[in-house]
């Protein structure tokens, strides 16, 4: 897995100046720490992918400012998260954004759970949905995605109904007046309620765009050249299979078991989020 560099990051326990913009192979890294000797060659390289992935913790991070807790308070949370994340990531049982990522989102929401309850939540349904931010981290390894409703609740051996509620009191945070300032350095007198809007789909799109791009760079060259053949260069399965020399049947199986192999990174209709986010992605 590659990921960019983070120009602007801010002191953090644990993690060093960033990179200067150069793409990093958190996969490499991980060899690296896992071939090191000594426990100061350990630490460097610990640094070393806890820096570069600073902007994994951080994008998470911003998608949950404006809740009522300070930025930087959320940015802290999420980067402590992905300290946590580095530790306990074990390579041999999937990729690490797979874990990454939903342990944490479970960090932040932990945070506000335990610090912005007003809500009145029964005692059985929180101490759910604690076990429920570590199921999920659980499954997620496991699986190589993220776990389904259904998955969810067979792991917590709950019921569908006991499970929603579980999943509808991550929305009780503590209210805030839409007359309060805004929590920023920046602000010039706005208030929460004149920035109130819908939310940026964009951000949604970030996500699926790192894990898309990980599910395909996995894939072997055969199967990565039909999929960008047919979603980045628009070319039609007939004229793949005139270009390879093969037939259209064998395109179209290759292809298939491409998607479903994307389908189950990624937990999306591999079709459709290569259509959506193919033209953000380069090259394959």
């Amino acid at each position: 897995m590659t990921v960019h560099a983070h120009p602007e990051a801010t002191s953090t326990p644990g993690i060093d100046t960033p990179y200067d913009g150069n793409d990093v192979d958190v996969d490499r890294l991980f060899d690296r720490l896992a071939e090191s000797a000594d426990d100061s060659e350990r630490q460097r390289w610990r640094r070393h992918i806890i820096t570069a992935c600073v902007p994994i913790a951080d994008h998470i991070a911003y998608r949950f400012v404006g809740r009522g807790e300070p930025s930087e308070d959320v940015i802290q949370v999420a980067r402590i998260g992905l300290i946590k994340t580095v530790d306990r990531y074990d390579p041999d049982k999937g990729h690490f954004l797979a874990f990454a990522v939903p342990t944490i989102r479970g960090e932040i929401r932990r945070h506000f759970r335990d610090n912005t309850w007003t809500v009145r939540v029964p005692r059985k349904v929180q101490e759910t949905q604690l076990r429920m931010r570590d199921a999920v981290n659980t499954l997620s390894q496991r699986l190589n995605r993220t776990p389904t409703g259904v998955e969810l609740a067979e792991e917590l051996d709950v019921g569908s109904e006991e499970l929603g509620d579980c999943q509808a009191a991550t929305t009780a945070y503590r209210p805030v007046s839409l007359d309060a300032p805004l929590l920023t350095a920046q602000n010039d007198g706005d208030t929460v309620g004149s920035m109130q809007g819908g939310d940026d789909p964009g951000y949604g799109r970030v996500e699926d765009l790192i894990l898309l791009q990980e599910a395909i760079s996995d894939l072997d060259p055969r199967r990565r050249a039909i999929v960008g053949m047919i979603f980045f260069d628009c070319l039609t399965q007939r004229e793949v299979a005139r270009r390879l020399h093969v037939s259209q049947v064998q395109i179209s199986r290759l292809l298939n078991d491409a998607l479903a192999r994307i389908r189950q990174r990624v937990n999306l209709d591999a079709a459709a989020a290569l259509c959506v986010v193919g033209p953000f992605i380069g090259t394959v």
